[in-house]
This record gives C-alpha cells, structure tokens and sequence, in this order.
C-alpha cells in the first residue's frame, strides 16, 4: 500500500513509526505498513461463496457451496497459531465473508486473541442487525468493494441493485459506529469514474479509500487487456493526488491509498520533487522503510481449504496446508526455494526491475502481475510505468 495522503499530504512523519521501534505489534493500523519485522498481515478467505457475480474476481467466486471450508474449530486453531506469530491484522475476505455463518464467531476470535480484525466485502449483505453485531466485538474496519457509481459498478458486480446495497451496508457500519472504507479496482472500463469516488467520499462523509491496480488472476485475468496504459495510469494517480490534497486544503481530510502497484511511491516522491516540496526527503524515508511489495514476507494468505499462498492472487501456488502443519511453520520454512527468495526478492528480480534505483523502496513490485504477462515470475512488472529516465537507466 501506498499511502497518498501519508506521503503528498505530511499525515504521517518518518519520527511517527519511529516512536513506536518499527515493530508490528505496537504499531497503530495507520503505521503498520512501515514495521520494520514485517510479521504478516494474513488474508483469510474464508469461503468462496459470493452473492455477487464480479467480472474481475480473483477467487473465481461463485453463488454455491464448495466442498473442504475450514470448519470454525479449524478457523480458531489457524487464528491461536497466527496469534502466536505475532500477526498484526487479519482480513476476513471471500468470496463474500458474510454468506460464513461463523463470520462473526472467528472475528470475535481473532480479537479475543489480540489481532485486529478487518473484513472485505462487497457490502450487501450489511444490514443494522449486522453493523451492530461487529460493533460489539470490536471489529476494526470495514472495507467496501466499489467499481464506481450505479450503472457501472452493478455491471461490474453481475448484480442490478448491488449499488444501492453496497450504500446501505456503508450507512450500517457508520450508524454502528465502525470505520468504513472503500475499495476500488482501477482499469480502463472504469477510470472515468475516480472523480465520482471522491464526490461520493465527501458526501457520505467515508474516511478511508483504497485505489487497487488491477492484478491479472482469477477472473481478472481476462481483465489484462483492459488494465489502464502506462500513460492513463500516470494520469489516475495524479489525478488521485490532485483530489486528495484538493480535500486536505479544504479541511476534509481522507486517508487515501493506492494498492498493488510500489512504483506509485517512487512517482509520488519524484512528483514532490519537481514540485520542490520540503516534504520530499521525508517521504523517501517512508517509502524506504515501506520497503515496497511484500507478498510471501509482510502479507500471506490463507484460502477456504487451508492452502498458503504469498498473496491473495497467487493461488496457483501453495507453501502448504495449515491442516497438515501451521502457517508459522509454513511461512518461516526456508528450504522451499520460492519462499526464501520471496523474502528478499530484490536479489532475483531481472531486466530493468534489477537496474532500477527505486528497487530498494519497490521491492521489485508485483511478481504474480509478472509471471502472468511473461510466464516469467522474476520478470519486469509489465505495470510499471516509470520511464527509463525516472528508474536510473537514461541519462537526464
């Protein structure tokens, strides 16, 4: 995660995680991309059962029961076992997390054991009954999946009225009292539509927003063509900052992050550069303590069947079973070859990625994004969108 207001708005200073030493269990959410141990933040997703028919889905979710779910005594065995690890946050994902009738069960579970929980979903199924009960045990954040205003986003999501559900759900959470957040999956058939996501950011008053790069899995593979050129890409993410300091002079501040694509740290602080922002030195210090994409070291995932993977995308490929041996064990066992270069994969990265100055604060950026263009897993991301000149490999 990039964090736009953090860095282009001065939310958050280099001394902020430092007064905290860096370490996962004592940093607070705002912080925890900057721990210095990066102990995982676990993706769990929990079933693969959804009410929603999205096109770009990466668990190929469906509106069916599927065979071999983790039961909930399965679920709180993994939650002690991540506990124990030391893991800051675990995100209940899906399919839709909320079509598990145990949901609230394991959530309240993980908080019982210290962790923070989150959940994705699409919103829909978030009624006061639902808002109050995950109030109640503590749930921190809620984040809504949004592919942009009514028409567009309803295409996207299979569903007529998903929209209308999807405001209802936010307006739940909110009279509960729960942060609320959306997330919104950037690509060509909905770019247009970033303006309308702030207007909707200010006018229902939601304080956090993530904008995700397109990744090419599951069903957002077919998505590949469609995923925003280098160019149009360059002008969301400045127009993603433009809105965001538009807010913060305003005195409407949002906390708004860009996810799955680091070269947008690297852009941010070259931009603050040319602009001649005081700010700049600090952010590059953020950004090195980021240290960039983080799949198989500061985040994993865990599917509905128990299979680890390095990232929620990647699920071609698994570490393991947390049935046959626990996620710490699989996630610290070095003499799987994948795994051990994951956990430092600035030493395997080839082409321009290799030669690039930022690849200490990009950390080589999406690798499943690169084996799914090229078949290539050590490959140059095909989404970045630094030129040679802004990378170190062209003169000035």
């Amino acid at each position: 995660m990039i964090g736009i207001s953090k860095l282009y708005c001065g939310t958050v200073e280099p001394s902020d995680a430092l007064r905290y030493g860096r370490r996962s269990g004592e940093l607070p959410s705002h912080l925890l991309q900057f721990s210095e141990d990066k102990k995982p933040v676990v993706v769990w997703n929990v079933t693969r059962r959804c009410n929603l028919k999205c096109v770009h889905c990466y668990a190929h979710a469906q509106d069916r029961s599927f065979p071999d779910e983790l039961t909930t005594v399965e679920g709180k065995l993994l939650l002690d076992d991540l506990a124990a690890f030391g893991c800051p946050v675990v995100l209940f994902s899906g399919g839709e997390p909320l079509m598990r009738p145990d949901l609230v069960e394991l959530a309240a579970y993980a908080v019982h054991k210290g962790m923070r929980a989150v959940i994705s979903t699409n919103g829909t199924l978030i009624t006061p009954r639902m808002a109050e009960e995950l109030k109640q045990i503590g749930l921190s954040y809620v984040g809504i999946s949004l592919d942009g205003m009514e028409s567009v986003n309803d295409r996207f999501r299979g569903v007529k009225g998903a929209f209308q559900k999807a405001l209802e759900g936010i307006a739940a959470c909110q009279e509960a009292g729960i942060k609320v957040g959306l997330r919104f999956t950037m690509n060509r058939r909905n770019a247009s539509e970033i303006p309308a996501i702030f207007d909707l950011l200010e006018a229902r008053d939601i304080p956090r927003v993530c904008f995700y790069h397109l990744v090419y899995a599951g069903r957002g593979s077919k998505l590949m063509e469609d995923d925003l050129s280098h160019e149009e890409t360059r002008r969301a993410v400045d127009l993603i900052i433009d809105r965001t300091a538009d807010l913060h002079r305003r005195a409407k501040p949002k906390e708004v992050l860009t996810v799955d694509n680091h070269a947008d740290g690297p852009y941010v602080y070259l931009r603050l550069v040319r602009e001649g922002s005081p700010r700049a030195p600090d952010v590059l210090k953020l950004l090195e303590m980021n240290e960039g994409n983080n799949s198989g070291r500061g985040i994993g995932c865990v599917s509905w069947d128990g299979e680890v993977h390095a990232d929620q995308f990647w699920r071609h490929y698994s570490f393991g079973n947390v049935r046959q041996r626990p996620f710490s064990s699989i996630w610290t066992d070095l003499s799987n070859p994948l795994m051990a270069r994951l956990k430092d994969k600035k030493h395997y990265v080839t082409g321009r990625c290799a030669r690039c100055r930022w690849l200490s604060v990009c950390g080589g950026n999406f690798r499943v994004r690169a084996e799914a263009a090229t078949g290539d897993l050590w490959a140059p991301d095909p989404a970045c969108y630094l030129t040679d000149e802004e990378i170190g490999l062209a003169s000035a």
